[in-house]
């Protein structure tokens, strides 16, 4: 009995091992993906009344938590069954963040003054105490967990490409502990920037000289790092949206991947995201103006019936 549990023990310890190296693997694959990921869901929680801040965080963490307890199970059963379904469904999951960017930029840039009511009513609304703040901000929530799914269903997706052909249990060790590392992550930087503007103002209010400056440099660098959030999380949906699309098609994958090792170093690497953008933008436009026409011609049949 003894020798069969050191056995046990000895092949727990191999399993871990496995899982760790694998994890760390699977971590460096999605880094790209994260930074993504964090830059969209800070840019999803600005314009939250200060003491909503963290629990509209906490309520889209939970939304990732019960996103990837539906994606991990299902990577499993896809990969496992329906090998081929993966890139289908990614590229699915693409054409929607590329189709979310567009709309964003045409909202905001065509569509200027309903944009500008639609920021002046939040406004508004966030300001008025008499307003159910949670009501309000439930649209936000949904906006930023269903974006979150899309990202979350492509870092289980590099996951499951980097534990394919290994054991049931060494790929269900590695999803699930890349999907927690990941959520908590995320969640856990995005709740640390939207909180700066406190930090700053606590620390402008320290009777230390050095604090005082440290949290008026604070105060004065939060607005424009919650704007610079707002642009790197649009931009993100066609990087990463674009990044999926290409990827999708392997002969202009690799096409793309040869020229940028080709060329090498930053000219390289931007040449590459330049091309994940552009195919981003394109793709969005199109998905955008499809569903436009659609809308206008179900419009159309509703008025004359």
């Amino acid at each position: 009995m003894a020798t069969s549990l050191l056995l046990l023990l000895d092949d727990i310890a191999t399993v871990l091992d496995d899982v760790s190296v694998l994890t760390k693997v699977a971590a460096k694959k999605t880094a790209g993906v994260l930074g993504d990921d964090l830059a969209l869901n800070a840019q999803q929680v600005t314009g939250v009344r200060t003491e909503r801040e963290l629990p509209v965080v906490w309520a889209v963490c939970k939304g990732s938590l019960v996103n990837k307890a539906i994606l991990v199970p299902a990577a499993l059963a896809i990969g496992t069954w329906l090998p081929w379904l993966v890139t289908p469904l990614l590229m699915v999951g693409g054409a929607f963040l590329c189709f979310e960017g567009a709309e964003k930029l045409v909202h905001k840039f065509l569509h200027k003054k309903e944009h500008e009511a639609d920021t002046a009513r939040h406004q508004k609304a966030v300001a008025d105490t008499t307003v159910d703040v949670v009501a309000v901000e439930k649209d936000k929530i949904k906006g930023a967990v269903r974006t979150d799914f899309i990202l979350s269903a492509e870092i289980i997706a590099i996951t499951l490409g980097t534990v394919q052909g290994q054991p049931f249990t060494t790929q269900l060790s590695v999803l699930v502990g890349i999907a927690l590392i990941m959520t908590i992550g995320v969640y856990g930087l995005v709740a640390g920037i939207v909180k700066l503007d406190d930090a700053g103002l606590y620390l402008s209010q320290r009777s230390s000289a050095a604090a005082r400056a440290l949290g008026r440099g604070i105060l004065a660098a939060a607005p424009w790092l919650m704007k610079g959030l707002s642009v790197a999380g649009t931009a993100a949906m066609f990087l990463v949206g674009g990044g999926i699309l290409v990827h999708g098609v392997p002969a202009f994958g690799h096409a793309v991947e040869d020229w940028a090792k080709a060329t090498g170093g930053v000219f390289g690497t931007l040449g590459s995201m330049g091309v994940n953008a552009v195919v981003g933008i394109v793709a969005g436009a199109v998905v955008l103006a499809v569903v436009e026409l659609v809308g206008k011609l179900r419009g159309k049949k509703a008025a004359a019936h």
